[in-house]
């Protein structure tokens, strides 16, 4: 064989259309075009970063809102919280001129796994971060990974995981300060409890922690004081872990040890009685709001809505 000869390898044949429809053609024109005119539009009409900074100020000082903008959830026998996709999701309104979005590239039932892809785009910057992700069909249990099959449970699995995605995409577009700024004004509109009394935020607190099966005694035990001594910044706190608790994210039992009962308890009929718990539904952080429509016992009465 000479240098000048080219060697063929065959290559796997690959399924591909032998044609693309009317329909694909015109849709993917018209997505071309859409960027296109996004792109024209944010170049023409600038955002105006006094009024983005205004919008975001009154939005944080929302209580429905700052009650969704933190999560919080078990990691390596510790906790992790920062701010939540919905919070990501409201300052990128705010912000304006941006797209973000997530959407499954490929679904692999044979292998149980979806190739999926998050993004979030400046417009006016055209400052674009996305990430392709392959999510596993399976969910993390104590007794090891459970394959999902149905279809609904790999539908949640593939928006919670693709939510995750889209809120770190979106933060990474956002300028920091713009982040910071509304991370401090959503705690303090945890804190002022949307000008409610202290008695009353404390005994609706309790209310909402006994519906969960968590005790007055585990409330003062995870604060550090006694329910007449908390603190603004106390409840802030309970509100995040009442939120999480309800999603599913963090479990009773890792916030709220049970309660140890000495032998002198037992041997005197003193153990106390502990209203048992509901069980967490699996955690769901997506974008379809039709997910969680459940009323949320944290909610303020203004704004007790999701």
């Amino acid at each position: 064989m000479t240098s000048n000869e080219v060697v063929t390898v065959p290559s796997a044949a690959v399924a591909t259309p032998d044609r693309v429809g009317q329909a694909t053609a015109i849709e993917q024109s018209r997505a071309i075009a859409e960027v296109q005119a996004a792109i024209l539009v944010a170049q023409q009409c600038p955002r105006n970063v006094p009024a983005a900074l205004a919008e975001m100020r009154e939005a944080c000082a929302q209580p429905a809102l700052a009650e969704r903008a933190f999560f919080r959830f078990s990691r390596g026998g510790g906790q992790v919280s920062g701010p939540s996709v919905y919070l990501a999701r409201e300052l990128a309104r705010c912000w304006g001129n941006m797209q973000h979005g997530v959407s499954e590239l490929r679904r692999d039932d044979g292998h149980g796994q979806s190739e999926m892809q998050a993004y979030a785009w400046d417009l006016q910057k055209n400052t674009r971060v996305a990430t392709v992700f392959v999510v596993p069909h399976m969910r993390d249990k104590k007794g090891g990974p459970q394959k999902l099959v149905d279809m609904r449970d790999i539908y949640e699995n593939n928006a919670n995981n693709g939510a995750r995605r889209v809120r770190e995409t979106i933060y990474s577009v956002l300028p920091v300060w713009f982040v910071d700024e509304a991370k401090q004004l959503c705690l303090k509109t945890l804190q002022d409890g949307g000008g409610k009394p202290m008695a009353r935020r404390i005994a609706d607190i309790i209310a909402a922690f006994e519906e969960l099966g968590v005790t007055v005694a585990q409330l003062e035990q995870k604060t550090g004081r006694d329910t007449d001594q908390w603190t603004a910044h106390d409840l802030a706190q309970l509100t995040v872990i009442g939120k999480s608790l309800k999603l599913g994210e963090v479990q009773r039992e890792d916030e709220f040890p049970p309660e140890r009962v000495t032998a002198d308890e037992i041997a005197g009929g003193a153990v106390p009685a502990q209203k048992p718990g509901k069980t967490p539904p699996p955690a769901v952080e997506d974008d379809d709001p039709t997910l969680d429509d459940d009323p949320d016992l944290f909610a303020h009465e203004e704004a007790a809505a999701r």
